[in-house]
């Protein structure tokens, strides 16, 4: 097992699951917070800024998963790995952005 591997397949998770929103957003035509807004995370970027930011993601990702190490999608542990930065920073997501777009109220309310 390559700890160094799995590091890089976290990340790589972590990356390519922050491109989904930013680029499901700008093609939309939709602004969307991104680090580029004022103040960053929380102000609106334009549907440009979104995909060009998607986009970036995207490729880190793929350069994290296709080009460190050797990723094997039926490796469990590769799995795991991207899987859980996939999931923490989804969280993250419906967390901070709940906030913004009424995601945080409790069911019922």
């Amino acid at each position: 097992m390559h700890w160094p591997w799995l590091i890089a397949y976290f990340f790589g998770g972590l990356f390519a699951a922050n491109a989904v929103p930013h680029l499901a957003a700008g093609t939309m035509g939709r602004p969307f917070q991104s680090p580029f807004a004022k103040p960053p995370g929380k102000g609106l970027s334009s549907s440009t800024v979104n995909v060009v930011w998607g986009f970036f993601n995207a490729l880190v990702a793929y350069l994290l998963l296709a080009r460190v190490g050797d990723f094997h999608p039926r490796t469990t542990s590769h799995i795991l790995a991207l899987g859980l930065g996939a999931l923490l920073i989804s969280l993250n997501h419906a967390h901070h952005f709940g906030q913004f777009h009424g995601g945080n109220t409790p069911s019922g309310a």
